[in-house]
């Protein structure tokens, strides 16, 4: 399978969110959505990019856009994760990993020499109709947030 790119259309889901219930992508159609996946709740680079962007979220709201984060996580696990960081983003639950295949992010991973499948770090800004406006791939934490709401900002 070819990698997603910057005009496609963005793969839809229904997924269970924090807090119950569910977010899904069609319900969102004509806001800007920025969907960042990372590999696991509460851990340092994890726990700081969501930090990150919750604590942009309402400079993403006041240009108009949805910030969504997703992983491989249970909503139990998400709804301790936004408690004890005092979360505001959105996180849904993709447990059995359909969107982040989907979206091409489940890879072969290496830590000191292991090999391993895991969830790589990247972040889709989809636009209001639904496309793929602008992909970060194997994302680095420090600044991403800031850098993503600039093209928020040039939508």
């Amino acid at each position: 399978m070819a990698d997603l790119d910057v005009g496609d259309l963005a793969p839809q889901f229904d997924l269970p969110r924090d807090g119950g219930g569910s977010l899904s992508l069609a319900a969102l159609l004509g806001k800007p959505v920025v969907l960042y996946f990372y590999p696991q709740d509460d851990t340092t680079s994890c726990t700081n990019e969501a930090i990150s962007f919750s604590q942009l979220k309402p400079d993403f709201e006041k240009a108009g856009a949805v910030v969504i984060g997703l992983s491989p996580d249970s909503t139990k696990k998400h709804d301790k994760f936004k408690q004890k960081y005092d979360l505001t983003v959105d996180l849904v639950a993709d447990e059995e990993r359909k969107v982040i295949e989907a979206y091409r992010l489940w890879v072969e991973k290496t830590m000191y020499g292991r090999k391993y499948m895991g969830v790589e770090r990247a972040t889709f800004l989809i636009g209001e109709d639904g496309r793929i406006a602008r992909i970060w791939r194997q994302v680095r934490v420090k600044g991403h947030a800031e850098e993503v709401l600039e093209a928020v900002r040039a939508l």
